[in-house]
């Protein structure tokens, strides 16, 4: 369960987007522009038409031995479908930057010794009487009273595929200050760019900074399976994204070396600008000054 926090959010803009939408359906080559320019744009983008992959949302309060036994089935049932729609996206990505090898990204997850993992989240609603008025009839996103449910950070893994029940509240920021709520859609899956990812591609994808609220009066949950490379897997930019015009901005680093970075700092810190190898010199050293506190 995830609970949210008890100060409201404070006033920022918020900004109603049409949120790129791929159908997979479509023919693969236009398929895989579409996630291309949704990933440099936005680093954001809704799967629609994908290969049927059943929830595991449960309705029972409780599960019994022999329900657990299937719901542990179902888990990794669902978990290897996810994996294989995940992969798929990223050799889309692959075929449409015209890398050397198609699965040079999907090769780290579908590697056996790969970190992901899947998560699921279960926001409750709001106790009503923490509410300063009695109205909710507002949009969720618009209401005075709304709470972080999940606060605003980036994912450091390679990509992530979510999925959620009926009930909204996941947000984007594709800028400073700016929120995008993100309508929900239970047949569908949200797919965003993680800080792996836009360093492989030197920073053309964007890793997109996002949150969850919770909800005032409805339960929200939702699945995330995070696709992430081996502990030991070597991450740095490609060759074709590097140019004496965009030079490398991230030194490499191991996906150990970056998921110990990620435990080390608070959720809302940039992991990334600990790897840059042109250094924002005052930002810098703040986020070392944290990590060497916290060994």
């Amino acid at each position: 369960m995830v609970v949210a926090t008890p100060m409201p959010i404070q006033s920022e803009k918020i900004k109603e987007v049409g949120l790129p939408t791929i159908d997979l359906s479509f023919d693969r080559s236009e398929v895989s522009k579409l996630i291309v320019k949704a990933c440099e744009e936005f680093g954001f983008f809704k799967v629609i038409n994908h290969v049927q992959i059943r929830p595991l949302f449960l309705k029972g309060p409780t599960l019994s031995p022999m329900t657990q036994l299937k719901f542990s089935s179902a888990v990794n049932g669902y978990i290897e479908a996810v994996r294989d729609l995940a992969s798929d996206i990223l050799d889309l990505l692959a075929e449409a930057l015209w890398v050397p090898h198609t699965s040079v990204f999907s090769g780290l997850i579908r590697d056996v010794d790969s970190d992901s993992l899947i998560r699921l989240n279960h926001y409750p609603p709001l106790i009503k009487d923490s509410f300063e008025d009695g109205d909710t009839s507002l949009p969720h996103h618009h209401h005075p009273n709304n709470r972080i449910g999940f606060g605003e950070h980036s994912d450091p893994q390679i990509l992530t595929l979510l999925r959620s029940n009926d009930v909204g509240g996941l947000q984007i920021s594709p800028e400073e200050g700016v929120w995008v709520p993100v309508s929900p859609d239970p047949t569908a899956f949200f797919v965003n760019v993680g800080d792996v990812l836009h360093a492989m591609t030197n920073g053309r994808f964007v890793s997109v900074r996002h949150r969850a609220l919770a909800n005032s009066n409805r339960p929200r949950m939702s699945m995330a399976y995070f696709a992430a490379p081996p502990l030991q897997a070597n991450i740095t930019s490609l060759a074709q994204f590097v140019s004496q015009s965009r030079p490398n901005l991230y030194r490499a680093f191991t996906w150990a070396e970056y998921k110990k970075a990620t435990y080390s700092l608070r959720l809302g810190d940039s992991r990334l600008k600990l790897f840059r190898l042109v250094e924002e010199d005052h930002e810098i050293a703040s986020l070392q000054h944290q990590t060497c506190f916290k060994h």
